[in-house]
């Protein structure tokens, strides 16, 4: 059945549009403003004709195929995008713990047991476990 545009549009079709903006958004078609006005009417749109209208001015996509990411250093180039936001919390946890050691042993002028190892060590240990044996962020599903 073709989809006239006074047919009422569901959830997934207005997720899908909002892929849609959000990738013509990264490629730089559309500013960020111009994609939270386009995201607000898009989330307000019942049929498929307001849909089709808030990208109408912009070229298909294919979602499927897009465009090869920069490249990144050797280091973190297979690394998956939540294992470098979990290394950064922990190197920020950790740097905050140790400046609170810090202080407190100079301000008590003894030295203070190193009591950060405690949140630095279990935590690195499942976090560099995650990173060395875990899927590396290669999704096996494509």
């Amino acid at each position: 059945m073709a989809q006239s545009p006074e047919m009422r549009a569901s959830d997934v079709d207005r997720d899908r549009v909002a892929a849609i903006l959000r990738e013509h958004t990264a490629q730089g078609r559309i500013t960020v403003d111009e994609f939270n006005e386009r995201l607000e009417s898009l989330y307000k749109s019942k049929t498929y004709g307001e849909l089709a209208r808030l990208t109408a001015d912009l070229p298909d996509v294919d979602l499927r195929n897009r465009p090869a990411r920069v490249e990144q250093t050797p280091a973190v180039k297979g690394m998956h995008t939540g294992m470098k936001a979990a290394w950064a919390a922990w190197a920020t946890a950790s740097s905050i713990n140790w400046v609170i050691w810090l202080i407190i042993s100079l301000t008590s002028g003894d030295f203070i047991y190193p009591w950060p190892l405690w949140v630095m060590g279990p935590w690195g240990a499942i976090l560099l476990m995650s990173t060395i044996f875990g899927s590396g962020g290669q999704r096996k599903d494509r």
